[in-house]
This record gives C-alpha cells, sequence and structure tokens, in this order.
C-alpha cells in the first residue's frame, strides 16, 4: 500500500502533457503490458496513452505504444499480424501455459524426429479453432479469466477462430523446441504449444516468448525502458526523436492531399469530391499534416473515419 501510495504521489506531481506518436518499446519480461505502458507514458509525461495488444509478462519484445492522438489507431494494430519467437519445454504442462505457472503434470517424451514433430505442427497453422488459456485477460462478466482461474472457480472457454501462417521448428535441443510463430488477432501462443504438446502426446508449455514483429513494422527498432530512462537525463527532445508519426502505423494506405476547402470540409464531417480510387486512405493537407483515415466511396466520395487533431 505505501508503494502504491507513493506512486500515485509521484503521478501527481507529474506535469502531464500533450504527446502524440508511436513507440516501439521493446517490453522487459516480468512487467504486464499496462505496467509498461505506465512507465512508459511518465517518461514522456504523455497525458493519453495505450499499447496495442497485451504480451504476457514473461514475454519481452516488440509492444507498440500509442501517445495521444495515436491512440485512435490502437485497434487497428491490435489486429495486425505479429510474429514470435518460441521457446518450449516437452514433458511438463503447467496451469498457465508457460513457465510462470504451476506444474501440474510431467509426462515421458518420447521419440521424436523432424517429421513427428512437423506432423504435429501442419494441422496448427492456418484457420484454427483454438481454446484460450484459462489464465488469460479474457473476460467473463466483466472480470478476467485469470482472476477467476486464480480463485479456483471453474473456467469453460469456448473455442474461437484463428489464422496462423506460420508455425515452424527452427530447432531442437533436447527436450526443448525453438519456434517460429507468425499469427493473427486473438491468438494464444500459449494455447498453439499446449495443443502441440498433446499432439506429441507428451505435453508442453513455453519457457520463453519474444514478440519480433507488429505489421507494418517488420524491421522494428525498438527501445528499452532502461534507455528511455537514461535519454530522459538529456530531455525530452532526445525522447521525442523515438517517435514515430501516426502515419508509419498506417503505412500501406495511399495518400490523398487535399486543399485547405476540403480539408475544413472533412473536418466538419461531410464527404469530399474525389477522384482517389475507392478504398481507405490517408488524407493529408498540402503541407503534409495528417487531418484523417478516410475512406472514398463508390459514390466517389471521401468520408472521415478517425480525424486527427494534431498541431
Amino acid at each position: 500500500l505505501r508503494l502504491q501510495d507513493s506512486m500515485r504521489r509521484a503521478k501527481s506531481r507529474i506535469n502531464w502533457s500533450d504527446v502524440h506518436g508511436l513507440l516501439l518499446l521493446d517490453k522487459p519480461s516480468g512487467l504486464s503490458s499496462n505496467q509498461a505502458l505506465q512507465r512508459a507514458r511518465q517518461i514522456y509525461a504523455a497525458a493519453k496513452g495505450g499499447h496495442t495488444g497485451s504480451l504476457d509478462p514473461l514475454a519481452t519484445g516488440l509492444l507498440p505504444l500509442c501517445f495521444g492522438e495515436a491512440t485512435k489507431i490502437a485497434g487497428m494494430l491490435l489486429g495486425a499480424f505479429k510474429a514470435y519467437e518460441v521457446e518450449c519445454e516437452l514433458g511438463i504442462i503447467t496451469d498457465s501455459g508457460d513457465s510462470d505457472g504451476a506444474v501440474v503434470e510431467q509426462r515421458a517424451v518420447p521419440d521424436l524426429d523432424a517429421a513427428r514433430i512437423e506432423s504435429a505442427l501442419a494441422p496448427l497453422r492456418g484457420r484454427i479453432e483454438q481454446v484460450p488459456p484459462i489464465y488469460s485477460a479474457l473476460k467473463r462478466g466483466g472480470e478476467p479469466m485469470y482472476r477467476l482461474a486464480r480463485r479456483g472457480e471453474s473456467v469453460e472457454i469456448a473455442a474461437r477462430t484463428v489464422e496462423g501462417r506460420a508455425f515452424d521448428l527452427l530447432a531442437r535441443v533436447g527436450n526443448r523446441l525453438h519456434l517460429h510463430v507468425e499469427c493473427g488477432s486473438g491468438t494464444y501462443v500459449r494455447s498453439l504449444v499446449r495443443d502441440l504438446g498433446e499432439a506429441l502426446a507428451c505435453g508442453a508449455h513455453v519457457t520463453r516468448l519474444r514478440r519480433i514483429w507488429v505489421e507494418p513494422f517488420r524491421n522494428p527498432v525498438m527501445v528499452t525502458l532502461d534507455q528511455l530512462g537514461q535519454l530522459a537525463d538529456s530531455g525530452f527532445d532526445a525522447l521525442d526523436r523515438l517517435l514515430l508519426p501516426i502515419e508509419q502505423g498506417l503505412a500501406g494506405y495511399p495518400v490523398v492531399v487535399l486543399d485547405p476547402a476540403q480539408a475544413l470540409r472533412l473536418g466538419q464531417g461531410q464527404g469530399v469530391a474525389s477522384t482517389a480510387p475507392a478504398g481507405i486512405c490517408l488524407a493529408k493537407s498540402g503541407d503534409g499534416r495528417l487531418l484523417a483515415l478516410a475512406e472514398v466511396g463508390p459514390d466517389a466520395r471521401m468520408r472521415c473515419l478517425r480525424g486527427f487533431n494534431l498541431p
């Protein structure tokens, strides 16, 4: 309680400010995604912030953070494809599906060759039905499942459709497999490993998990919390240089430049005549300022989907 009170007092002393942009954070192991977000947010003194999809406390790697107006695209990044490097241990099953959990069963590991492992991996690629782990942030009755599980309550979770582009064996060292995963929104890597272990008739759990990219950030230059703390001593200019503009999170959409009259009408919620192809686009001003995420309809009129109030 004393620590919580101290943190609240520290927050009350921060002069929060408008900070806009994306930060590619290298989340450390041992922190929840929200804890990592709040630490970064305090360093930046950012009045508004959000993250783009939780990483387990065990996990490390890319956690895109959105500050200010960038929070308006957080949902789009949340639904993006992601890639992970995974290490799992065969023969041991834990209640959480990773090494943070308690061991609930141990089994002998059968003789396995590359072909046998590949035959177990193959059905877990593509569009599959997956049951999320009971220790997850999914909610029932407004309460996260992991809290119900910790209280010993019976937790039943329905399967849901998820999509994986890759689930491949990189190497094997004893009973440990090193895997590469590329998957869509809502996929639990712990569940993939759990199901792989069952297919191999020995069980498995995640021992290491690192997110290496999130679309569209395929080759991310990440920064750690320690690096942010060190840069904070140099002032906000050094920190601001790490922030990416919002449009980098919207890479791939065509850009449409509007004249001042068109920009005004779009900002007022009116449709704007456009010769751009139908579909989603980025509306910008003549000086390159991002105005909106917009959509051109079949009637050749552009309408605002998300407006940005950037300085």
